[in-house]
């Protein structure tokens, strides 16, 4: 290249290359040292920053970056470690972990809180198990609905009244004797006669139920209930026990409509829960005697005579009891429940059951000795059951009887409770001996 003293810059270029001397193979640029002349001392480097200082004169090298010490100053950034080349998975595992961006946020303020944090009170309790903690956060305690029902002791049937013996036994005997005539010239006069005795049996005992809980101040749906009683004995008649299911839930349904409806404020769990206890005592185990009347249920009418031998085998019971245990009963089969029943008339009741089962049921077609035999001893077992799920229910609502229907014996359903386990009970044993 030609300097200012060879010429002026703006000649015209002349396409020449320049030609090096042979002599000298270097490159020269004009004004320029040769490189490997030019010797200087090596820079000072500070041992902390391992870098030099920036006003010395740059040095070529790679700064060293792989450093993984923490300084240890007052610096606030010192907890952050250095940056390092990963070149390996060890150094991808290295830093993990060391880091924690938190110190970067600040103290949020619970009104600005966003939608997934939450805060809680001071009055919070966790509680830890051996799998996961759980949070439970404080409740407002539930308002309690206002009691219709009167208060009970610990001991619900402690001062109860106990039902005492009739004085009149010869007008409970008469009572009992109309009754069973009635009752027993209903068969000539076929299942449908049956159906509407029962039935109407089934209205009135539910009927005194209703009344018994209403003593005690509870509100049951008493129209309500009765009418799901009844329409389920129609029902049960044409359908079948397909449609208990069904009437049960409307109970409930209209149930909840009616006490919701209320005009005041009524304890519905002593106001719904008295209607479907006694919907399912007295309407569920009833619909079992119209199921066996119903045409669908039994060829040839043989349904008359199962619950003929419902009906004998339950007086038998009851009336050996009642008897025999004035006879010579002296020891309580529950004094608790009911301090009249004894040991021995029920053992009486028994033995008068199992002879009615073995000589008068054999007498009327399908029934055998051998099936009139199994009957009589499962029903030796559950009518006294019956009798004293009824007398239980009567002391904890502290009556003598549910009713004065039936001179000498009190209510109906005091005369139906054995039965009213005796049908379902008969139902289903059929069944298994296979008669019918």
């Amino acid at each position: 290249m030609k300097s200012d003293d060879d010429g002026p810059f703006d000649d015209e270029p002349t396409g020449q290359f320049p030609v090096a001397s042979s002599s000298d193979p270097r490159v020269t640029i004009t004004g320029a040292d040769i490189a490997s002349e030019i010797v200087e001392e090596p820079p000072i480097i500070d041992p902390n920053t391992l870098l030099p200082h920036w006003t010395d004169a740059p040095t070529g090298q790679v700064p060293i970056v792989v450093a993984r010490e923490t300084a240890k100053d007052d610096d606030p950034w010192s907890a952050v470690p250095a940056p390092a080349w990963r070149e390996g998975e060890a150094d991808w595992v290295a830093h993990e972990g060391q880091f924690d961006a938190s110190f970067l946020a600040g103290e949020a303020k619970v009104d600005d809180a966003r939608p997934w944090e939450f805060s809680l009170s001071e009055d919070t309790t966790i509680e830890e198990d051996d799998d996961e903690p759980v949070i439970e956060a404080p409740r407002p305690a539930p308002l309690r609905g206002q009691r219709t029902r009167q208060r009970v002791a610990a001991n619900p049937l402690a001062g109860r009244a106990v039902r005492q013996g009739s004085n009149n036994v010869s007008l409970a005997t008469l009572t009992g004797i109309v009754l069973a005539i009635v009752v027993f010239g209903l068969f000539f006069a076929g299942p449908l006669a049956l159906t509407v005795l029962i039935l109407v049996a089934l209205g009135f005992a539910a009927a005194e139920a209703f009344a018994g809980f209403r003593t005690v101040g509870a509100h049951p749906a008493t129209i309500l209930g009765i009418v799901a009683v009844l329409t389920l004995g129609v029902a049960v008649y044409n359908k079948g026990l397909v449609v208990v299911g069904a009437v049960t839930v409307l109970l409930v349904i209209f149930g909840f409509i009616w006490y919701m409806s209320a005009p005041t404020k009524i304890d519905v769990l002593d106001g719904l829960g008295a209607t479907i206890f006694v919907y399912a005592w007295v309407g569920v185990l009833g619909s079992y005697g119209i199921l066996m009347l119903a045409p669908h249920t039994y060829p040839n009418r043989n349904g008359m005579a199962f619950i003929f031998g419902a009906l004998a085998l339950t007086i038998c019971n009851d009336a050996g009891a009642l008897f025999i245990g004035r006879w010579i009963g002296s020891r309580p089969l529950n004094a608790t429940l009911s301090p009249n029943k004894t040991i021995e008339g029920t053992i009486g009741g028994t033995i008068i059951t199992l002879i009615a089962g073995a000589l008068l049921l054999p007498l009327v077609h399908p029934w055998n000795l051998t099936h009139g035999l199994e009957a009589a001893v499962a029903l030796s077992v559950v009518v006294p059951l019956g009798d004293l799920f009824e007398s239980m229910v009567k002391r904890t609502l502290g009556l003598k009887d549910l009713g004065r229907l039936l001179p000498g014996h009190g209510g109906l359903l005091d005369r139906i409770d054995g039965l009213l386990f005796a049908l379902p009970t008969m139902y289903y044993l059929l069944h298994v001996i296979k008669l019918g």
